[in-house]
């Protein structure tokens, strides 16, 4: 199997071997599509230890993480949950966008986050103490949230935080490349690009526009589309359905290619 590509931005590598190391639990915060998930699965193959992920949304209960009964052939049996199995496993656990995610869950994961590693089953009680090599890992967008399911300070306080941006245009070039293996030249066009949207504020977009919509852009390039009309399906038109904004952006594309 090949292994995860991913091109580090500063020492969050570092940061995570040391965390897993101390048995410290890591919050990742910061935009969508700035490499976080890619970040996770990297380093959990790095360390040799198996991924359990989660995205989370706001219908996300503990029961959906922890496990629950259910009825098979006539017997109730139980069936662990992700968060579980992972524990059980001594698995990275990566939840994604954790702040999405019923308050009740936030209580399942207080014990796991500080010196008990254990996870606390109550329809089974059960503690299931975390196995060797039991890494938490959670993710949020700040942005996104905009303060309206912002984590509580006394569930940060219980991770290592370390913060994601949209790289600088010559890391961002080298992950295009690295990821679709198109021509630098291209991948720099489309890098240069991102950034000059993301300094638009007049636009008013919701979301700006992430490395990996560059590198879904790059691959329809490397496969034979035009590149003017890679960007316009990759990028404007996952942003905005806007007339006026969809124009101002295609304006930009104009100007890079």
């Amino acid at each position: 199997m090949t292994p995860t590509f991913y091109r580090p931005v500063a020492d969050e590598c570092t940061v995570f071997h040391h965390a897993f190391e101390e048995h410290l639990p890591l919050c990742l915060k910061g935009p969508t599509g700035t490499g976080k998930s890619r970040f996770v699965e990297a380093m959990a193959e790095r360390l040799g230890r198996p991924l359990v992920t989660v995205a989370c949304h706001d219908e996300t209960s503990a029961v959906d993480l922890v496990g629950r009964y259910l009825i098979r052939g006539g017997e109730t049996v139980w069936q662990d949950g992700p968060v579980t199995r992972a524990v059980r496993a001594g698995a990275v656990l990566y939840l994604d966008e954790i702040a999405e995610a019923r308050p009740d869950v936030i209580v399942v994961l207080h014990p796991l986050s500080d010196h008990r590693r254990v996870l606390y089953i109550e329809q089974r009680d059960e503690a299931v103490p975390a196995a060797n090599g039991f890494h938490l890992v959670i993710s949020f967008n700040p942005g996104y949230q905009r303060g309206l399911k912002e984590l509580k300070a006394s569930t940060r306080q219980r991770f290592v935080s370390l913060a994601f941006n949209y790289p600088d245009v010559e890391i961002e070039t080298d992950i295009v490349v690295g990821e679709t293996g198109v021509d630098k030249k291209i991948a720099r066009r489309l890098s240069v690009l991102a950034h000059k949207i993301r300094k638009l504020d007049h636009l008013g977009l919701g979301e700006l526009p992430s490395t990996r919509l560059l590198v879904d852009a790059a691959k329809l390039v490397r496969a034979g589309l035009e590149p003017r009309r890679a960007c316009q399906v990759a990028i404007v038109e996952s942003l905005t359905d806007d007339p006026d904004v969809r124009d101002g952006l295609n304006e930009a594309i104009a100007l890079a290619f």
